[in-house]
């Protein structure tokens, strides 16, 4: 499966993106706003577990590649909710540094959100941004997410709280349950 955008390409990832994985994701701007999962330092041991874990799941397709010109530049996924949360996913991403404020995120993220809401029949997609990220929230209110509100000191990182804002997007195409 590949998206096509006009920045970038969304595609499974491939064990033989090891090397710009760890290129670009080895830097201490790009894991400063991401889960704890993401480490810093991020090693080719963490790539190689990481793209084991992608391309056992084949077919899977909530996580892939963000590539620009050839080559892996950051990633993108969903976790899919369950119970009565089941229509509902949490958004992620991250881009190498070197493609920041060129449009590539925002595109990515439309792109996968829009592939998920009719792949998936999800309801509602969502993210969170630190607040400090500012440039995290203006990729998904471009994406087309909206603001839905501040979560106070709901994550910790490096040992401080941090608010986090909550963007969400509904599906207005959704089919419902027996869809």
């Amino acid at each position: 499966m590949r998206l096509q955008g006009q920045r970038c390409l969304l595609r499974p990832w491939r064990s033989r993106d090891l090397g710009p994985l760890v290129q670009h994701a080895n830097n201490s701007n790009v894991s400063r706003y991401l889960r704890d999962r993401f480490p810093y330092p991020y090693t080719r041991k963490d790539g190689r577990g990481f793209l084991s874990m992608v391309t056992a799941g084949a077919g899977d397709n909530t996580k892939m590649a963000i590539e620009v010109d050839g080559e892996a530049v950051g990633g993108i996924g969903v976790i899919a909710g369950s119970d009565i949360e089941r229509f509902s996913a949490e958004l992620g991403y991250w881009l190498g540094e070197a493609y920041w404020g060129r449009g590539i995120g925002s595109e990515a993220v439309g792109l996968f959100t829009a592939d998920v809401f009719a792949r998936l029949n999800l309801l509602r997609v969502f993210a969170v941004a630190a607040v400090e990220n500012v440039a995290s929230a203006r990729v998904l209110e471009k994406a087309g997410y909206q603001r839905e509100g501040v979560l106070r000191s709901a994550a910790v990182k490096f040992g401080q709280p941090h608010d986090q804002l909550m963007y969400a997007r509904i599906n207005p195409n959704w089919r419902g349950v027996d869809g």
